[in-house]
């Protein structure tokens, strides 16, 4: 969307509060780790899709704050729901740095316990994301690769090879990681999976089989 249809982009529809706010919850792209929520009017929801980084409305200073002006932790917004209400937003940023003005990376890093809250992780710490989350964002870069095969990259090559290759690399990770696990070495174990697990991925791009369906098979074998 270019500058001058964000200027015109018709925001009537948004149940606004009565000081002419609306909730933004925000959410890590990467971890899908919920950052933060803060408020928006309509002067900063149009900053925020003109600049592409999320700019805020500030209660207690009663003003915008662009998020990371000052901190450089800034938010590139990657996409903006609203809810079946249209009282709050869902902003999808790529967070750089930590989200937190207490240096963690997500504001929600209190836990409720006994004792009261209690902090838990640990400041200046990204989250990583789940095993689950990493391997779609490596099916993510596979599927790209397959598409502009990129010259000199790994996974290019696999892909020009054929599925051939492609099965051979399986069968022999296969291997190397049961002689990993007889060797009961951790750390080999953990690289050759990590080998096992990508070719995997490589395969089920070359046939046309999403991650997302193999999700699917393994939740119904979930008793």
């Amino acid at each position: 969307m270019d500058a001058t249809m964000i200027e015109t982009v018709d925001l009537k529809g948004i149940r606004w509060d009565a000081q002419g706010l609306v909730p933004a919850i925000v959410q890590d792209v990467e971890t899908k780790e919920v950052l933060m929520l803060a408020y928006m009017n309509e002067e900063s929801l149009r900053r925020t899709l003109r600049e592409r980084k999320a700019c805020y409305f500030s209660r207690s200073r009663q003003s915008l704050w662009l998020k990371g002006e000052t901190s450089g932790h800034f938010q590139e917004i990657v996409d903006i729901k609203f809810d079946c209400d249209q009282d709050a937003l869902l902003l999808t940023v790529k967070q750089t740095g930590m989200a937190c003005h207490e240096n963690y990376f997500s504001c929600f890093h209190y836990d409720l316990t006994n004792q009261g809250f209690e902090a838990i992780g640990e400041p200046e710490v990204r989250t990583e994301p789940a095993l689950g989350r990493t391997l779609e964002l490596l099916t993510e870069v596979i599927h790209s690769r397959n598409l502009e095969r990129p010259e000199g990259a790994y996974t290019t090559y696999l892909f020009e090879k054929g599925i051939d290759k492609i099965l051979k690399k399986v069968g022999e990770e296969s291997a190397e990681v049961i002689i990993a696990a007889k060797n009961a070495d951790p750390d080999e174990l953990r690289c050759e999976v990590s080998d096992l697990f990508y070719h995997v991925l490589v395969m089920l791009e070359e046939r046309g089989v999403g991650i997302e369906e193999v999700g699917r098979e393994l939740l119904k074998r979930r008793k």
